[in-house]
């Protein structure tokens, strides 16, 4: 059983399909046409385009493409805000909020054309946000599922609460868990395939891989495709493998 996974994309549209263009090339040469693409979720913030990547996406599922997109934290920032622009996320530290320059969501906003909502009253930016963010998007980010699982691989956003079964597992710890999940070594069951967390480039751990390369901070949107519990990272040259 054949996978593709995409981690964290963080508005950047340009990235997202060069993602994707390694997947096509890849297809074309191990032929699973009707392989799955995951996306491990952030679609937005941060980075120029968050609006053309939900857009892209939504298209795409639209045509019948097997793309199957996880709600991310940021992703559920941005629609908390539409829903509430004085709620705040649980996962978030007391100091922080959607509109903090670390979080990106001035950037997602502007991507809708809104100009400086960072610097103007917040109930003036959320009228304007409920003009411009379509139905359809709002739409498509309430639907987003929180995780898949497929084979021996379960595709999530931040992780899992070890020691939990899925279907006992919380939203908040799915969509914002670190260092609990990061550091336990012990074997989940399945591989957990999951972004949120940084890193250079996607690593195996043997009972996790992570996949999200950093597009927030000036990485790529890495793209890898899985075959029971092991991992090849894609490249313009061709598969390379991700061992423990």
């Amino acid at each position: 059983m054949q996978t593709y996974a995409i981690g964290d994309i963080h508005g950047h549209l340009a990235l997202l399909e060069q993602a994707h263009a390694l997947i096509a090339a890849d297809r074309a040469r191990h032929g699973e046409a009707d392989a799955p693409v995951v996306h491990v979720g952030d679609v937005v913030d941060r980075g120029p385009d968050s609006r053309g990547a939900i857009e892209f996406l939504l298209r795409g599922q639209a045509e019948g493409q097997p793309w199957v997109v996880l709600k991310g934290n940021h992703d559920r920032m941005f629609a908390g805000f539409l829903d509430d622009p004085w709620a705040r996320d649980p996962g978030l530290r007391a100091e922080l909020s959607w509109f903090h320059p670390r979080l990106g969501g001035p950037g997602t906003l502007e991507s809708y054309g809104l100009r400086e909502p960072a610097n103007r009253p917040v109930d003036q930016v959320h009228a304007e946000a409920l003009a411009a963010v379509p139905q359809a998007h709002r739409d498509w980010l309430a639907g987003l599922p929180l995780h898949l699982l497929r084979g021996q691989a379960l595709f999530v956003h931040a992780g899992i609460r070890p020691g939990v079964d899925l279907a006992a597992q919380r939203e908040d710890d799915l969509l914002w868990i670190r260092a609990e999940f990061l550091e336990d070594t012990r074997d989940h069951g399945a591989l957990i395939v999951h972004g949120h967390t940084a890193i250079e480039t996607p690593r195996h751990h043997g009972n996790r891989l992570n996949i999200d390369s950093s597009a927030a901070y000036g990485g790529p949107v890495s793209a890898v495709v899985i075959e029971g519990r092991d991992a090849w990272l894609l490249t313009p040259a061709g598969r390379v493998r991700l061992t423990p």
